[in-house]
């Protein structure tokens, strides 16, 4: 590389990283090093807390003293020398962005996510696909460096700012030697001590090649610490498929409800697997096809997440939990010295309440708000501050009805929606695979409370009764194309929460559509004060 011509380096952070102080960093090191350097700084939209790209050009070699560099303001797609991500996705972006050059640019980035806005807001699945994002990385920068930066600076204490230099001086990409580095931080004289772990420990995993990818079978390690041991001989009775999933699905069901509860939910599994004849040792498994080793996981997954469904008890758990509060007093960083409030705002409608209310009341309590018209109106606000302890016995309280889910009536509904669709997939699995795989999905469109729930259990109801009862109804055994136009409609009832493009799919599957629905007219009392409206007409 020609030392006459400008080495660039472009950082693309999230708000509230310290992208700054790692621009601040680079330029005082260069100064340092007598190095002619420039910086420019452009923020985002604030999407994750704000997305700022940093850019720093610099020569590797000082400068006569009539020597006048020609630095530029900001970067130019495929001349740029280093691209420094503090996420995946915003790695993704740069790629995207064409700043990575695969003769040229060194990309240094993190491997964890700050799932973006428009990937919460999804119906389904709406993340990134990240094996994606690191094959692109791999096949279009010239050098490709990934570490886990975040746990590097969850361990070390400090802000990721420090790991992005310690990765950027790690993988030899400044022209400076790392003493540079550790200087001008203990120059800086906020935090020092954090900053130096953090850089010593992202400049060791990017030197030596310790940075890699997680690998999946963490995911089995995890797993197998989750299960009690009592579960093991148990779970081994499942096909390989399903045993993952199923080790992660009793460890949650058992802290949602009970251990009945999990074993419960893995006789569901095996009444599946038996169905699908890969029942046994992981010889079974291999003798399923892959459309029934698909319907298998995809079932064993959405069955635990369907029978951990959320209500007012299991949010009032959750909210009351000391790990939670641990959680956000260490994301926030405060000291143990200090008080930390926390309030939650919380807002239940007349439909959640009469659902963790025993079924006859529960019943009665809808059927008259849905007579009233005010069974989707909010209820009132409440605020509740969960680490003071007024609002921490009110959560409690709520929490202590758990062994009353049972008898309530949202259980007995969701119950009988599980054993309608497990009695489904138990007739599909053998005679027509590929439609138990799609059909096995079908439960992704239930997901969240209120509204939200209500609407999926909607698009649930109105996909079963049509598809899947039309497919199953038929003396012959589903063929693909009624798998393929379940997951479009699927996929339509994701799409969009009013149920539009719902429609549009089943009505291209021949079923006939819905007529307009009634919307009622709610009359509400004019509050005193209000002022009168006068319309005049000539």
């Amino acid at each position: 590389m020609s030392a006459a011509r400008p080495f660039s380096i472009l950082i693309a952070a999230l708000g509230g990283e310290g992208g700054g102080v790692l621009n601040d960093w680079i330029v005082q090191c260069a100064l340092a090093s007598g190095l002619p350097v420039q910086t420019t700084s452009v923020p985002g939209v604030a999407q994750r807390t704000g997305s700022t790209s940093y850019y720093v050009e610099l020569m590797r070699e000082p400068l006569g003293d009539d020597a006048q560099p020609v630095f530029a303001l900001s970067p130019m797609p495929g001349a740029v020398d280093v691209v420094l991500a503090s996420e995946l996705v915003e790695a993704g972006r740069m790629v995207e962005r064409g700043f990575v050059n695969p003769q040229r640019t060194t990309l240094i980035a993190a491997s964890h996510r700050v799932y973006t806005t428009r990937e919460k807001m999804q119906m389904g699945d709406g993340r990134s696909d990240d094996a994606t994002i690191h094959a692109a990385a791999r096949a279009l920068a010239a050098r490709y460096v990934s570490l886990d930066m975040a746990s590097i600076a969850a361990a070390h204490g400090t802000v990721i700012s420090a790991v992005m230099f310690g990765a950027l001086a790690g993988a030899g990409a400044l022209p400076w030697p790392r003493e540079t580095c550790e200087r001008v931080i203990r120059d800086g004289g906020i935090g020092v001590q954090s900053s130096l772990a953090g850089f010593s420990a992202a400049f060791d995993a990017a030197a030596t090649g310790a940075a890699r990818e997680a690998l999946a079978a963490a995911g089995v390690e995890r797993a197998a610490r989750a299960s009690p041991e009592m579960w093991a001989p148990l779970l081994a009775t499942l096909p390989a498929p399903m045993r993952e999933h199923a080790a992660h699905g009793v460890a949650r069901l058992i802290d949602y409800q009970d251990g009945a509860y999990a074993r419960l939910y893995v006789e569901r599994l095996r009444r599946l697997a038996d169905a699908s004849g890969a029942a046994g040792t992981s010889g079974g498994a291999d003798r399923a096809s892959a459309s029934t080793g698909a319907a298998l996981a995809d079932a064993a997954r959405h069955l635990a997440l369907w029978m951990s469904y959320e209500d007012v008890i299991r949010v009032a758990d959750l909210k009351s939990r000391r790990s939670r509060v641990e959680r956000i007093r260490a994301e926030a960083r405060v000291r143990q010295d200090e008080l930390l409030d926390v309030v939650d705002y919380l807002r239940p409608g007349l439909d959640e309440v009469a659902a963790i209310l025993p079924r006859a009341l529960g019943m009665r309590l809808r059927s008259r708000a849905q007579r009233r018209g005010t069974l989707d109106q909010p209820g009132p606000g409440l605020h509740l501050p969960a680490t003071r302890l007024h609002g921490l016995l009110m959560l409690r309280l709520l929490a202590w009805l758990r062994p009353l889910r049972r008898r309530s009536l949202r259980f007995h509904e969701e119950q009988q929606a599980i054993e309608r669709w497990l009695a489904a997939l138990v007739r599909s699995l053998a005679a027509a695979p590929q439609f138990a795989a799609a059909l096995a999905g079908l439960p992704r469109v239930l997901k969240g409370y209120g509204d939200t729930q209500r609407r999926g259990r909607a698009s649930f109801a109105r996909i079963f009764d049509t598809l899947v009862e039309r497919s199953l109804g038929n003396a012959d055994a589903p063929t693909p194309s009624d798998a393929t136009e379940l997951r479009q409609a699927i996929e339509a009832a994701l799409a969009e929460p009013a149920g539009r493009e719902l429609e549009r799919a089943l009505e291209r599957a021949g079923v006939t559509p819905l007529p307009p629905a009634e919307k009622p007219i709610v009359w509400s009392r004019k509050p005193r004060n209000a002022p009168s409206t006068v319309v005049t007409s000539r």
